[in-house]
């Protein structure tokens, strides 16, 4: 059972999208080890709905060691067969996670924070550049990314309802899992707090700047955030 206090919350809020990453990780078979170099592993399949760059791009664009691209893209299409990722499928592997919560609109925001190009599918080039962010990225690259997350309008700015939705999100994936369980008011009493310590001109908005700067002042985020830069 996690425990999760009320001060921890916003460490779990900006986080938590790295923790449960971990488990998607396993589930597309992304943490064995000991795979074979093979012409599949160019990622050239011609039977796949979707061809991604080339291993070469792919490695000048992100943190990953051409064997580790080989391993992430032999989990991705053992997982994804078309080469594609869509949100129901996302959902579906979260709720695997998440039985005794609701996942979904989690898993919703986290996919369009994923899907950059806001296509509708998740590609393994959009799949690998996310995660080496969040795995591999420097401290400032990864609160641009969650800031992306919380920021669910892509207007440069977080408003306190945002903040709210992506908590109660969180809540409802997560909440009744924890202990001791939070009670129903406690995102919106949380939000208050935190959004009040990062809105630090009180305009009624978040940016970017106030976000990292109140979070890189917060030391169980800043801890945090080297957790799993080796899980691969």
């Amino acid at each position: 059972m996690l425990t999760m206090n009320l001060e921890g919350l916003e460490m779990i809020g900006v986080l938590v999208v790295v923790v449960v990453f971990v488990k998607v990780l396993e589930q597309f078979g992304l943490l064995e080890a000991g795979y074979d170099d093979s012409v599949e592993d160019e990622l050239e399949l011609s039977t796949v709905r979707h061809r991604p760059e080339g291993l070469e791009q792919l490695e000048a664009q992100t943190r990953f060691s051409r064997k580790e691209l080989q391993i992430l893209y032999r989990g991705f299409k053992n997982e994804c067969p078309s080469g594609v990722v869509n949100e129901d499928t996302f959902k579906d592997i979260y709720a695997q996670f998440f039985p005794q919560g609701d996942a979904s609109t989690y898993a919703h925001f986290l996919f369009n924070a994923f899907d950059t190009d806001h296509n509708g599918s998740l590609s393994f080039e959009d799949f690998v550049m996310g995660l080496s962010i969040l795995l591999r990225g420097t401290v400032q690259e990864k609160l641009i990314w969650a800031f992306n997350l919380y920021d669910i309008n892509k207007d440069g700015f977080i408003t306190k309802e945002e903040m709210l939705d992506i908590m109660k999100a969180i809540y409802d994936m997560m909440g009744k899992c924890t202990y001791p369980v939070l009670k129903e008011e406690t995102p919106r009493q949380h939000v208050e707090v935190f959004f009040q310590k990062m809105d630090k001109n009180k305009d009624g908005v978040v940016t970017i700047d106030e976000f990292i700067d109140c979070c890189q002042n917060d030391e169980n985020i800043m801890r945090s955030m080297h957790l799993f830069e080796n899980v691969l």
